[in-house]
Order: C-alpha cells, then structure tokens, then sequence
C-alpha cells in the first residue's frame, strides 16, 4: 500500500497584505469615515478593493471588472488617494489603473466572474461583499433570471 505525501496547504492571499500596515489603516479609516461605515466593515471592503484593483492590474481586466456595489467605497477610497494610489499601482504592476465606472453593468454574471477572477489569483472572497445584483434596470438587464 502507498500513502501519497500530503500537500501543503496554500495559504490563501489577503488584499490587504497589499498595502503596508499604515497605509492599509489610513485608508480603511478614510473609507469608514467617509462614507460612514463600521470599522470592521470598512476593513473588509479595502481588503477586497485591494484585491480587486490588484488581480484587474496584473491581468489587465480592469476594462471587463468592476466592484460590487458594496466594494465600490473602497475602490474609491483608492482612487481618490491619487499619490498614495499611483505608487501603488507602479510598484505592483508597473502602470496606473485608471477607473473606468461600470456601475450600470453589475449584473449577477459579471459579480460571479469578478469573484473567480480574483480567486483564481490566490485571494479570499469574502461572499458578504459581492451580493448579486440587487436590482434590475434596462436597458442594463442581463437575463440571468427574472431580475439581473
């Protein structure tokens, strides 16, 4: 009988390890206070807006990605932090992400590759922040169900 050696388990990547310690704090605070959040919550959505602007800067998808609408403060919270953002995104894949919004194409398709996209990167998805899509608006409507 042969025993097949265990594997490792890989150890699955956080956004926020993104980010130094400070600068994660510095803008997860901006995040809470500007657009009123809880800490912890706060928290959360920069860990998966680091992801998300990291996993559409080395694949450059960021023209077929876009955040869930819970995401969105922290991709903001990004952008509107021009210097510390440009660095950022220099130092981790060599040019500057712009936004580009697609706010009106957040259907239940595009969440779920979103999520597997940057799961597919190494990171933790943190379900609770990429609902699917709430409400359902033509012309915007993708015809994954009765509503988006």
């Amino acid at each position: 009988m042969t025993v097949a050696p265990e594997r490792p388990a890989i150890a699955t990547r956080r956004g926020r390890d993104l980010a130094s310690e400070q600068d994660f704090r510095m803008l997860a605070d901006f995040c809470a206070d500007e657009y009123g959040l809880e800490q912890g919550v706060a928290d959360r959505i920069m860990d998966q807006a680091l992801a998300l602007a990291y996993v559409m800067g080395t694949t450059r998808a960021g023209d077929v990605m876009a955040p869930s609408e819970t995401v969105d403060p922290g991709w903001h919270t990004l952008i509107l932090h021009t210097q510390w953002y440009e660095k950022w995104c220099t130092e981790q894949f060599g040019y500057f992400l712009h936004h580009a919004p697609k706010s009106k194409m957040r259907t239940n398709g595009l969440m779920q590759d979103v999520k597997a996209r940057i799961a597919t990167e190494g990171f933790e998805v943190d379900e609770r922040l990429w609902p699917k899509a709430a409400e359902c608006n033509a012309p915007t409507c993708c015809g994954d169900g009765p509503c988006c």
